[in-house]
């Protein structure tokens, strides 16, 4: 099968998106079926995977992202051969998908990772939320039903969607991680580089340190749990347009010398991050299917979270770990209990590790690609008729 992503951004950028499809386009292709990745931008970038396809763009200033209204006639005559394809973001290439592949009767997935309201806050302040929720209203109810299967990859997500007024079937289908390298550290990391000591408290967050994960707060509330925990410190791994406000917030917090700023780590030692830490802690409300708070449970680590899209539809409170309001002091109050209770965490992490095989990439590509098969089934009986056959013909001359 020649199955085609579609991503506004692809690597260099890194995000959960481009991790996902990263991740998913290796388990396809050991599968034995061909996947090629359309993006924007970056052209010159010295790919190390096959199958990049890229087409100019404008640079959205250092976003990472890049606008184009058009693929190359390269790239848009290359995804007209495709089986199946499947759209991870919905404004560019999503409506490059229903130009390009609906009049050939491609099957079109499309996978909202996104919440796309709260970044809209975040990184658009000028516009009111009610102008943004509008807007979303307006576009992806119209968009959800032109394509040919919404997948959400957590129930929350897809409460969102319906809040948007999306009526189409909606499908969950979680984002996999690769398990097994989660599951066992070499050891490669040590507590003594970052000066700490055996028996210190090592509460870990992973991930961009960008506006949308709400990392004030976190540091404010470490804040509150370094006066209870004299042991306790935060190592923060991840890179990020934020580092440097955090970094002053972390100088200024009177505990700074127990906030260790790592910088982005490559992907292979973040297990032996995870493995030297005793618990993890975010306060971002705006993931879809946290795949940070899944590579932590695997690694054995309770879990501190605030009850929210994604995070609440993966931790479950009091089992895998604590869940609290996005109430600075009900939080403080759950991760300090959760720092001072060590038998209350070994039990959480323990329980995490277990429910996180949910997540296994080995059975979420299963089940994704059980979509895919079944979309190209009812493609090809729907491509049988002489007026079908002649709009296909026509179209690859365009």
């Amino acid at each position: 099968m020649r199955i085609g992503m579609m991503a506004d951004a692809y690597k260099p950028h890194i995000s959960g998106i481009t991790n996902y499809i990263e991740l998913n386009k290796r388990y396809l292709e050991q599968a034995g079926h061909d996947v090629y990745v359309f993006t924007f931008g970056n052209e010159d970038y010295p790919d190390e995977e096959t199958h990049i396809i890229r087409s100019p763009g404008l640079p959205l200033m250092n976003t990472g992202y890049y606008f184009s209204l058009q693929y190359s006639r390269r790239a848009k005559h290359l995804l007209q051969t495709m089986d199946v394809v499947h759209v991870h973001h919905p404004f560019l290439s999503g409506r490059l998908a229903l130009r390009y592949c609906r009049p050939l009767g491609i099957p079109i997935l499309f996978t909202n990772h996104t919440r796309y309201d709260i970044y809209a806050q975040t990184y658009l302040p000028g516009i009111p939320a009610e102008i943004s929720e509008s807007l979303l209203e307006a576009y992806m109810p119209d968009f959800c039903a032109a394509v040919d299967r919404v997948i959400s990859p957590s129930p929350g997500m897809a409460a969102v969607l319906r809040r948007f007024k999306v009526t189409a079937p909606i499908t969950i289908v979680p984002n996999g991680v690769e398990l097994q390298r989660f599951y066992k550290s070499n050891g490669r990391m040590q507590r003594q580089q970052y000066g700490l000591k055996p028996d210190d408290l090592l509460l870990v967050y992973t991930g961009r340190l960008a506006p949308e994960k709400n990392l004030p707060f976190l540091l404010k509330a470490f804040r509150g749990v370094c006066e209870a925990v004299p042991k306790a410190h935060l190592l923060l791994v991840g890179d990020g347009p934020e580092r440097e406000k955090l970094t002053e917030q972390a100088q200024e917090s009177g505990c700074g010398e127990r906030i260790h700023f790592v910088g982005r780590v490559p992907y292979d030692d973040l297990p032996d991050y995870l493995a030297m830490c005793d618990l993890f802690v975010t306060a971002s409300v705006s993931e879809v299917h946290p795949l940070s708070v899944i590579e932590a449970m695997a690694a054995g680590l309770p879990v501190m979270g605030i009850q929210s899209v994604g995070v609440g539809d993966t931790v479950t409170d009091g089992f895998t770990g604590l869940l609290s309001s996005e109430d600075l002091a009900a939080f403080t109050a759950k991760l300090t209990r959760l720092c001072l209770e060590e038998p209350l965490r070994r039990r959480m992490g323990e329980q995490a590790r277990r429910e996180s095989q949910r997540y296994d990439i080995r059975r979420t590509t299963a089940e994704m690609l059980s979509h895919y098969e079944e979309l190209v089934q009812q493609s090809r009986s729907r491509q049988r008729g002489v007026g079908f056959r002649l709009r296909s013909f026509l179209e690859k001359f365009r």
